[in-house]
């Protein structure tokens, strides 16, 4: 006779079914869409794409039926049906400006997803990264500061964010942000009574104590390191934030918050006064529709997005069926502008809503796991995403300064591709352990 928790665990794998037939609707409508507005549709390319795609899905299903029985049934459906819309924009772009992004991009998926299952079948525990905490902080910080090395990192559009290796260009940063989320959490689970409990107290607030704002001072430095030197801004806002959230998570204490923010708004503005590139980021923020600006190509790629995805409107043009390859990156920096212009702003609050459920099922894993490290490795891979998102949504709508960040699993990228993945894996084990009974956890 099945017990109460198989019987739940069935249910959620099909609930998961249920959820990734109708990502796979998404995913093969929106294919059909961009091609027939393309005059490219071709029924048994279609029927292939479709039949890849089914098979792609079901396995992944199989894989968690059969090595993570009780993981969370919504992650994947929502990371599938982004991903979806992803490829099928990207195709789209390919159309209009005559690239194959699109196709690499099937190839990334593929890998992505294969190695987010590689890592549900090898890491049947996750509290065995605790291990790693040091070693993963090591490799964190050398996988950031790889582009800085002569003949080895290279200059795209003004930021030294890429290394090439036999000929292939390859971001560093999206596997570092990966590494240092187990850094911090392992570092954090340890550290956590000293700087929750030590300090003074100021203005009913307790402060940390000079000798425990070293974790704090270094990753503050790191973080302008990155901003000065790579001219990467979204890179060092995504790294302090991540490791600042995570400190709230550990501590509880709203004075760390404060601190941290306070440093990083001193560092954000020392950094404009001092540095051109970066002063010249913040100009393109506050001025865009400065004629100057405008004619130097400064504020060019932001203002034609905005434009793009105003001419998109509630419904926008449909797949297919705007113009977003007058903007430079379309594919990659500024996807976002090109769903809200041939989505709309229905479209693009869809994708931002999916965003948003998966990282509410982080934050739910967050809670739901018993052991301290998978609480904060949980919630410190669900603010990686959700500051991701915002760091590009913000920029592309002028919230915050522009930078250089690829949107998960919609924007073209392989190493943005596959680093997401491994996020999505890790969260599926996360979630299988927090969602089995306290008897299946400890046996």
């Amino acid at each position: 006779m099945a017990t109460v928790a198989e019987l739940e665990v069935r249910a959620g794998r099909r609930s998961e079914l249920a959820l990734l037939a109708i990502s796979w609707s998404i995913i093969v409508l929106a294919r059909a869409l961009v091609d027939y507005h393309a005059d490219f549709l071709v029924l048994s390319e279609l029927g292939w794409y479709a039949l890849g795609a089914a098979l792609l899905l079901v396995g992944s299903h199989l894989m968690l039926r059969r090595y993570a029985p009780a993981a969370d049934p919504v992650l994947l459906p929502a990371v599938f049906a982004i991903n979806g819309v992803g490829l099928a924009m990207i195709r789209r772009i390919d159309f209009a400006e005559g690239t194959s992004f699109g196709a690499a991009q099937i190839g990334w998926t593929i890998a992505g997803v294969l190695l987010a299952m590689g890592v549900i079948f090898s890491l049947r525990d996750h509290r065995k990264l605790r291990r790693f905490t040091y070693t993963a902080g090591i490799v964190g910080l050398v996988l950031y500061m790889l582009p800085l090395v002569p003949g080895l990192g290279i200059t795209v559009n003004g930021a030294r964010i890429w290394i090439e290796i036999f000929g292939r260009s390859l971001q560093p940063g999206e596997f570092a942000k990966v590494a240092m989320v187990v850094f911090f959490a392992g570092y954090l689970v340890t550290n956590r009574d000293t700087l929750a409990l030590a300090g003074p107290k100021f203005l009913g607030l307790r402060f940390p104590r000079p000798r425990d704002m070293g974790p704090l001072l270094a990753v503050w430095a790191a973080a302008l390191l990155l901003m000065v030197y790579q001219r990467d801004l979204g890179a060092s806002l995504l790294f302090f934030g991540i490791f600042l959230g995570m400190l709230y998570v550990a501590t509880q204490r709203i004075s760390w918050v404060i601190t941290g923010l306070g440093m990083f708004a001193v560092g954000a503005v020392a950094a404009g006064v001092v540095f051109p590139h970066v002063r010249a980021r913040y100009d393109a923020w506050l001025n865009a529709l400065d004629a100057d600006l405008y004619a130097a190509g400064t504020s060019e790629q932001l203002v034609r997005g905005m434009f793009g995805m105003a001419s998109g409107g509630l419904f926008g043009t449909g797949l297919g069926e705007g113009r977003p390859d007058l903007v430079y990156a379309a594919e990659s920096d500024f996807i976002i502008a090109s769903v809200g212009e041939e989505l709309g702003l229905t479209g693009l609050m869809a994708i931002l809503a999916l965003y948003l459920i998966i990282v509410q099922r982080a934050f739910r894993m967050s809670i739901g796991v018993r052991d301290g490290f998978g609480k904060l490795l949980s919630a410190g891979l669900g603010f990686a995403l959700a500051l991701q998102v915002f760091i590009v949504v913000g920029g592309v709508t002028r919230v915050i300064p522009l930078t250089g960040l690829t949107t998960p699993w919609l924007a073209y990228g392989g190493s943005s591709m596959l680093a997401n993945w491994i996020i999505v894996g890790l969260l599926l084990r996360i979630s299988d352990q927090a969602r089995r009974s306290a008897q299946e956890v400890t046996a």
